[in-house]
């Protein structure tokens, strides 16, 4: 990944401005290289990264192991994209190992979680099976540590 990418990957709200200056290029040169990467894709969206556990809500989150029978033309793309589809699917990955897909999944609470992979996900032709895991605490995210207490010396053990 280039230098202008690892930037606004760690902080896309940087100015045009900042950024020709921390990598000695010209204003315009950066946004057109932004612009560039913007049209062609590599750029998909800017998001904030959000530590969920300090917000005030139940919203939980679960990590959904999928194993599926890949489609005699287009493999594990076609089911992969109906899948994506539904809104409680954040993020969706193609994956090795003893699952096909690994799913990002949000709901109020753990019934409308358990809810949609019943009722959406497992009804899927092709869903062989599924494992579901819900995410407890996040110590870090996207390269962002959500613990921010101060580091916490531990006492020497002493026999």
């Amino acid at each position: 990944m280039d230098e202008l990418l690892k930037l606004l990957k760690e902080n896309a709200r940087e100015t045009p401005e900042n950024l020709a200056r921390m990598l000695n290029q010209s204003v315009e040169e950066i946004q057109r290289r932004i612009q560039d990467y913007e049209k062609r894709g590599v750029i998909r969206g800017y998001q904030a990264v959000v530590n969920r556990d300090a917000l005030d809500s139940d919203l939980v989150t679960a990590v959904i192991e999928v194993k599926v029978t890949p489609e005699r033309e287009g493999g594990f793309n076609h089911i992969a994209k109906r899948i994506s589809k539904f809104e409680e699917v954040s993020s969706l990955y193609l994956m090795s190992g003893t699952f096909d897909l690994l799913l990002f999944v949000s709901g109020r609470d753990l019934k409308e979680v358990a809810w949609f992979v019943a009722e959406k996900l497992a009804t899927i032709p092709g869903v062989l099976s599924t494992a579901t895991h819900f995410m407890l605490k996040t110590y870090k995210a996207d390269g962002v540590y959500m613990d921010v207490e101060d580091d916490v010396e531990r006492l020497k053990v002493t026999p």
